[in-house]
């Protein structure tokens, strides 16, 4: 079975309330076995003009995985207390 990935782009608006999403998205995180690969490192454009704020990329075991993580209770959680602070663009992608 593929592994699968959540892949975000994130503009925060207000870092203080981010702090708060940090938190509970990180126990959503470990609740649901993600490994994260990337979380708001240093970005550096090579091709395009894609310009990313905050990336953020999360590995799971399967597909299904990673969609039990978005729509778990866990993760409303960390988006409820999101709401205000930051727009999140979030993909799931299948890998190989």
């Amino acid at each position: 079975m593929p592994s699968a990935y959540v892949i975000a782009n994130v503009t925060v608006s207000n870092p203080a309330q981010y702090e708060e999403y940090k938190v509970w998205s990180s126990a959503a995180m470990q609740a649901h076995g993600a490994e994260v690969c990337v979380r708001g490192g240093a970005v550096q454009v090579v091709e395009g003009d894609w310009t990313p704020d905050r990336l953020v990329v999360l590995k799971f075991p399967s597909l299904e995985a990673a969609r039990r993580f978005e729509a778990s209770p866990e993760y409303g959680k960390a988006r409820a207390s999101r709401q205000g602070a930051a727009i999140m663009r979030m993909v799931i992608v299948e890998g190989v």
